[in-house]
């Protein structure tokens, strides 16, 4: 569409049968057909004739747009012409405005040359001069005027590099490094002759001709100016080296304090006599102090290698603290800027004197034990580098920590022994006097102890020797676990010999069982708490000692090892729980075997062997939890293990009561049900606060407890007819076992020839269940209702037939 329109037949939906429905909707509108197709052939004419029209106008359009197109191009011509002749015209404006100003730019360059000429001539007449004066002042020895002007001379004489192919100026040049050479030659004369290498008596001294060559050795070449410093620090330090020759008494460890007593005495005096003689820039303060360094770090490493079998532990350690305390006052004193000159190396090793932990030493050590990762730890590591000086001197011990490290090995063996015998002498912690479970004493006095060996060793070296204090540190865990942990869990005494339902009883008044003591179980809750704590530590030392060492040698520490055997004593812990109150129930379940359960006459309380196992779980595993409140995930396990010992031996059990009247099968169907809600409500009960139990466990108990309770179900089901007392038992036990079948054939004690028949039935029957995937929920499926029972005991007499 176009244009708008009201005509029907511009409609896009338009239909010819209904716009001729419109025009004759009744037999008596055909009346006037010839009317309305005249209109229409009129209508269409008028059509034709627009549309002709149309076209015609049309034929001119082509010819119209080509008249335009060569308008449009010849106006372009005439536009390209007009702009060509005004670049004409710019071309010789240009050219007219150079020829204006040729003269103009003439006069310029002659200006600008004659401008450098002059000032060239001027640079000559004072370079000219300088050289001059400056070989005056030089045989005068004027080295405050000299400084000066030598300067002066160099930077002008820079301005000269380009015209030095002219002989003059050459000749001025060389006279320039002549005066330097000489310059340079007679001040480390004038300091030869005022600071002698020879005699220990400083003839000359400090003046302010020195002071002003100091100031010319700056221009000087700097060869100048290290010599200097040399002869003057080698000069300083003669003397220390006479004092404390290798053979002195002063020159071993026990007296390194007079060796830093003495360079302090000689800075104060340096400072007073020479410190305004050297520029500050110098740093000759510095530079004595770090040559000391190195000086006393060469000979101690001498002196200790000759006489390394006198070296100490105490000894070692009162020389280091000694030497790191020089070190950081040197750090306080000096910015460690002559350590970049190249002549010394800046230490390697990260000073420990920011060491987070040795800031915590200074606190209280009991709450600090556990080393835990703070927040503060992360950003203090970093400041690692904060002391230049650190190693400078220090760095001589290392090769000789492994007295220090010999001498942990023994102060820990002794405190390993140490912690046997005390734990000999008090026993095993009171459950009336100390809180149940705590963790032992010597535990946290061990990690005490190693914390204060990693911070000083860390202090000492960050290297080998820490990799070498770790391998003491896992010795020594594992012996606190096998000595003090493994070592000291009670033994397990097996009770054997038949109980009956009288000495059942007398248990249940009173009488004692072979099992472990209240205080036993303590102990083993303790030792399990212990050795919890130590794994959770251990896993945290490793860490720290990875971020004290060098990083190149994070990788040999590993404390895996040691972890694992404290996993291994947690695990025999929990163990020893489980043994100790499955064997305390054992008792009760062989006198349920035992028990003459064809003729029990009717269904009463339960038994007393229920009544038995009750009684000792109720006596054991308040105690054990009440123990392990701190370690909540671990009682878990227990309970979870206890229920995955004892659930399959009731079930054993049960199977040796034979055989079982209708009635003893009630009775023990009940004593089932007792047990299991007693499992159940196993991980609080006894407490005054009711906890659901972990669904971990609940899961355990139920699966297991509900075979049972099957167990008997399918004991108590008529066995008459075979086919239906089989399908029963497939469908509640979904056990395929033939072993299974044949006891509970031997409960209901049926006699052999009826046994082998329903055997035979039996195993017809196996590839009728569903795959195993179903019979995991069979377990917790409800009996059939009788019509779904009739109907699928006829399918089953039918198959049988047919196979038969």
């Amino acid at each position: 569409q176009v244009f708008p329109s009201q005509d029907p037949l511009d409609r896009a939906d338009f239909n010819a049968v209904e716009y001729i429905n419109a025009l004759f909707p009744t037999e008596q509108s055909l009346a006037n057909i010839d009317e309305v197709v005249n209109k229409i052939r009129l209508k269409i004419r008028r059509l034709d004739d627009n549309i002709r029209t149309v076209v015609r106008g049309q034929t001119n359009v082509g010819q119209d747009g080509r008249q335009a197109l060569e308008e449009a191009q010849k106006a372009i011509q005439q536009l390209f012409g007009k702009i060509k002749d005004i670049k004409d015209k710019a071309e010789k404006s240009e050219q007219m405005v150079k020829e204006i100003t040729r003269d103009i730019k003439q006069l310029d360059h002659a200006k600008r040359h004659l401008t450098t000429s002059i000032t060239t001539l001027n640079h000559l007449h004072m370079l000219a001069g300088g050289v001059d004066s400056l070989e005056a002042m030089t045989r005068r020895r004027q080295y405050g005027e000299v400084a000066n002007l030598l300067q002066g001379v160099v930077n002008v004489l820079e301005h000269f590099n380009k015209y030095m192919g002219i002989p003059q100026i050459r000749q001025l040049s060389e006279r320039v490094k002549a005066a330097q050479n000489e310059l340079g030659q007679q001040i480390l004369a004038d300091f030869e002759e005022a600071f002698p290498s020879q005699g220990t008596k400083r003839t000359g001294g400090p003046s302010n001709v020195l002071r002003d060559a100091c100031l010319v050795a700056n221009v000087l070449d700097p060869r100048i100016k290290q010599e200097i410093i040399k002869k003057f620090i080698k000069q300083h330090l003669s003397e220390y080296l006479v004092l404390f020759q290798e053979n002195q008494d002063v020159a071993w460890l026990d007296k390194i304090d007079r060796r830093y007593a003495w360079i302090k005495r000689q800075l104060v005096d340096y400072e007073e006599k020479y410190g305004r003689m050297f520029p500050a820039e110098w740093c000759m303060t510095e530079r004595i102090a770090v040559d000391f360094c190195h000086v006393t770090r060469a000979e101690l490493s001498k002196i200790m290698r000759t006489r390394a079998k006198e070296i100490e532990v105490k000894l070692l350690l009162f020389a280091i603290q000694r030497t790191t305390n020089f070190e950081g006052l040197l750090a306080k004193r000096f910015s460690g800027c002559t350590l970049a000159d190249g002549t010394v190396k800046k230490p390697e090793v990260p000073p420990p004197s920011t060491n987070p932990f040795l800031e915590d030493e200074t606190g209280a050590e009991a709450d600090e034990i556990v080393m835990e990762k703070s927040d503060t730890d992360k950003p203090k590591k970093p400041k690692a580098p904060d002391n230049p000086f650190h190693g400078i001197v220090s760095k001589c011990f290392e090769p000789h920590l492994y007295v220090y490290i010999e001498s942990q090995d023994k102060n820990l063996g002794e405190l390993i022994d140490r912690f046997v015998a005390d734990f000999k002498a008090q026993g095993p912690p009171k459950p009336n006097v100390d809180e149940g479970g705590a963790v032992l004493p010597s535990c946290a006095d061990l990690f005490v102890y190693y914390k204060k060996c990693m911070v000083q060793c860390s202090q000492l070296s960050t290297g080998e020797p820490m990799i070498a204090l770790t391998t003491i540190f896992q010795k020594y865990l594992r012996e606190y676990a096998w000595k003090i942990l493994s070592g000291n869990l009670p033994k397990t005494t097996s009770s054997s010999g038949g109980l009956t339902i009288t000495s059942l009883l007398k248990e249940k008044e009173g009488s004692e069982v072979a099992k472990f003591t209240l205080e036993e179980l303590c102990l083993i809750c303790s030792i399990l708490s212990t050795a919890e704590y130590c794994l959770a530590t251990t896993q945290q030392l490793e860490e720290k000692l990875k971020e004290k060492v060098d990083a190149s040698l994070v990788e040999r520490i590993n404390l895996t090892g040691e972890m694992d055997t404290f996993s291994v004593v947690i695990s025999n812990s929990i163990q020893l729980l489980v043994q100790d109150l499955d064997a305390a129930c054992d008792p009760a379940l062989t006198a349920m075997s035992k028990m003459q359960w064809q003729n029990v006459e009717h269904v009463g309380d339960q038994s007393p062997y229920v009544t038995s196992v009750i009684l000792h779980i109720k006596q054991n595993v308040p105690i054990i939890r009440d123990n392990l409140a701190s370690t909540r995930k671990y009682f878990t396990q227990f309970c979870i293990k206890f229920a995955n010992s004892f659930i399959p031996k009731f079930i054993n059990h049960l199977f040796k009561c034979k055989p079982i009247s209708m009635v003893g099968a009630e009775q023990l169907l009940l004593d089932t049900h007792s047990l299991k809600m007693v499992l159940l409500d196993l991980p609080s009960i006894g407490s005054q606060v009711v906890r659901k139990a972990p669904a971990s466990y609940t899961k355990i108990v139920v699966k297991g407890m509900t075979r049972a309770e099957m167990i008997l179900k399918v004991v108590m089901a008529p066995h008459e007819p075979p086919v239906v007392f089989v399908d029963n038992y497939i469908k509640l036990l979904a056990d395929c076992s033939t072993d299974t079948f044949q006891k509970i054939l031997d409960m209901k004690g049926l006699k052999r020839s009826e046994q082998s028949s329903m055997l035979d039935l039996f195993r017809l029957r196996l590839p009728a269940p569903p795959p195993g995937g179903d019979s995991a929920g069979s377990l917790s499926l409800s009996a059939p209702t009788p019509e779904q029972e009739s109907s699928r005991i006829r399918k089953l007499e039918k198959l049988i037939k047919k196979r038969l």
